[in-house]
């Protein structure tokens, strides 16, 4: 896992090296001023040695103290920047891995799932990597240190910590061991804020017209809740480590200040030993609290590694092949062989042996009821899926052949659910094609309908759309997204319901440019409204993952009761 993590510190290797070193000069230092103060009090102030020994002896003190700020300063600084850019190494890693993932990658993790790794479990892992440099080094360096010198001061009072520090090792372990579950689950909890908090804004709209605020409010402050007990339970056994060791700690000094008097009185230690020697106590015992506060850190960040490593361990279902072929389709047919399709951790097939060829430059429809895989159907042609068996092919060959780069540019796709992103219209409109001319994409627009309204805004393609467009209407947003995929100049178009907030005066427009202005492109549509593929040279009709019925209009209209049953139904209303 380490190995894994380490990989992304990159170019700040250097830093992250330099940072220990500076931390062991700064310790050295550190721990040589007792020695310092012990000889300023017996020689300077106890001896003969006078003001001028004191006075000598107080500089340098002082230069010491000043270098040791200055090499923890420099490794503060470089422990930072180390740590900063190890995060966003690993973001960046994190983002472009996400990007290989298929849709069953992603729903296999959560996209509030995903979000939560990329920035809190990163933001743990960042703290603890800072804390690895810094005090992980620090605080060993310095506890073995203090104990030599302690030792060399007075063996015999250096047992009663030597005995202390086993027991409080111990403890720290046991607590470690019983914490890190719970921290687990934590973030976990995490998980599930984070999925309210992007449900209820990307639904936002639908609460504010439901007047369902205060549900929503409600849900949230429970979810609120259950995490601030999942922090509470993980974090209680490790807070009653604290006060263990301040109690074995301050017995430890209790014990020190008593035998060392004792040793004064006795003449076998002197008073500048003795200081020096609880200066070396508490150095250790601060030593071992600031190992105590890493684990703790290391507990929730193991946790949060280890979240972060499966994202890197995940491999995603589709992936080019070894030799893949780099030429685009010699033509848009589509043809599926006895495909059957299930979802990841579902039994039941969506799709059940469909076998189906289309011909290039053909229009198709697919109508279908709610849940009759539809969308899952078309969502095999550019590997956003993979069939789970049969083939399906593109052009002639197997899409499993194709780089995925050379299909999905051959295949252009309209979602069900449009999304369009921050940024001006032209922009958007530059997804399909970077190096498209201005004339490329004004007559991309017009094919989809959409330079009318697009000319009539004040900034025109300059227009900003906002996060998510919201500042264009539903049909809007659906036009502008077919006029992203015409840029593309694909071999193949999938309107997966894609025109259903237009009217219809507006849907035949399009369908009509389409059949004008793309003679030769396979264009396959999804629509709820039989008038959306009635011209189609053919339509398909599914039910329950598998292919009912396919032919013309009228063949439909006269033989298939499906057909003619959503046929009627959607006649009637308009007639009414």
């Amino acid at each position: 896992m380490l190995k894994e993590l380490g990989k992304n510190i990159g170019k700040y290797n250097k830093l992250a090296i330099l940072t220990p070193l500076l931390v062991v000069c700064e310790v050295a230092i550190e721990v040589s001023i007792p020695f310092v103060i012990s000889k300023l009090i017996d020689v300077g102030i106890e001896g003969d040695g006078g003001v001028s020994y004191v006075v000598k002896m107080g500089l340098i003190m002082l230069a010491m103290a000043f270098a040791s700020l200055c090499f923890g300063g420099l490794a503060g600084r470089t422990s930072a920047v180390a740590g900063v850019g190890f995060a966003k190494n690993l973001r960046n890693a994190l983002f472009s891995k996400v990007q290989d993932y298929s849709f069953a990658n992603i729903d296999k993790f959560s996209t509030p799932s995903l979000i939560t790794r990329l920035t809190t479990d990163v933001t743990n892992v960042q703290n603890a990597f800072m804390m690895m440099m810094r005090i992980m080094v620090r605080a060993p360096v310095m506890l073995i240190c203090a104990t030599s010198f302690a030792i060399g001061i007075n063996w015999e009072l250096a047992l009663i910590f030597l005995v202390a520090i086993p027991v409080l090792g111990g403890a720290i372990a046991l607590f470690s061991a019983l914490a890190y579950p719970r921290f687990i689950r934590m973030l976990k909890k995490y998980d599930l804020i984070n999925a309210s908090v992007q449900e209820d804004l990307a639904g936002i709209r639908v609460v504010k017209t439901f007047v369902r605020e205060n549900h929503e409010s409600e849900k949230f402050r429970k979810s609120a809740e259950e995490l601030r007990r999942a922090q509470i339970k993980a974090e209680k056994l490790i807070s009653v480590a604290m006060p263990l060791m301040m109690l074995v700690v301050y017995t430890c000094i209790i014990l020190i200040i008593y035998l060392g008097g004792t040793s004064i009185i006795g003449g076998s230690m002197t008073v500048g030993e003795l200081t020096s020697f609880l200066t070396y106590v508490m150095q250790i015992m601060m030593s071992l609290m600031m190992l105590a506060m890493v684990f703790v850190m290391l507990l929730l960040s193991k946790a949060s590694a280890q979240r972060i490593v499966e994202v890197f361990r995940e491999q995603p279902d589709i992936a080019d092949p070894e030799n893949p072929v780099m030429t685009a389709p010699k033509d848009g047919s589509i043809e599926f062989k006895d495909v059957t399709f299930c979802y990841r951790n579902s039994e039941n097939a969506a799709l059940k042996d469909v076998s189906l060829r289309i011909e290039s430059g053909e229009t198709v429809g697919v109508l279908g009821g709610t849940g009759s895989a539809k969308s899952t159907l078309v969502q095999l042609i550019p590997r956003l899926y993979d069939a789970t068996k049969g083939e399906v092919c593109v052009g002639g060959r197997n899409v499993k052949e194709y780089d995925l780069k050379v299909l999905r540019d051959s295949v252009a796709m309209v979602l069900q659910k449009n999304v369009l992103f921050s940024g001006t219209i032209k922009e958007n409109l530059l997804w399909g094609n970077e190096h498209a001319t201005d004339e490329e994409i004004e007559q991309a627009c017009r094919t989809a309908c959409a330079y009318d309204f697009v000319n009539d805004f004040p900034d025109k393609f300059a227009t900003d759309l906002g996060q998510g467009g919201v500042n264009v209407s539903g049909g809007q947003k659906q036009r502008l997204c077919i006029a992203r995929a015409l840029l593309k100049k694909p071999l193949v178009m999938i309107l997966d319901d894609s025109t259903s907030a237009v009217d219809t005066a507006t849907d035949r427009s399009i369908r009509t440019a389409l059949k004008e202005n793309l003679k030769g492109m396979t264009t396959i549509i999804i629509a709820q409204r039989i008038a959306s593929v009635m011209e189609a040279d053919k339509i398909i009709v599914l039910d329950n993952g598998e292919i009912n019925a396919v032919g013309k209009h009228e063949d439909l209209l006269a033989n298939n009761e499906i057909y003619r049953e959503v046929y009627y139904s959607q006649m009637n209303k308009e007639e009414e």
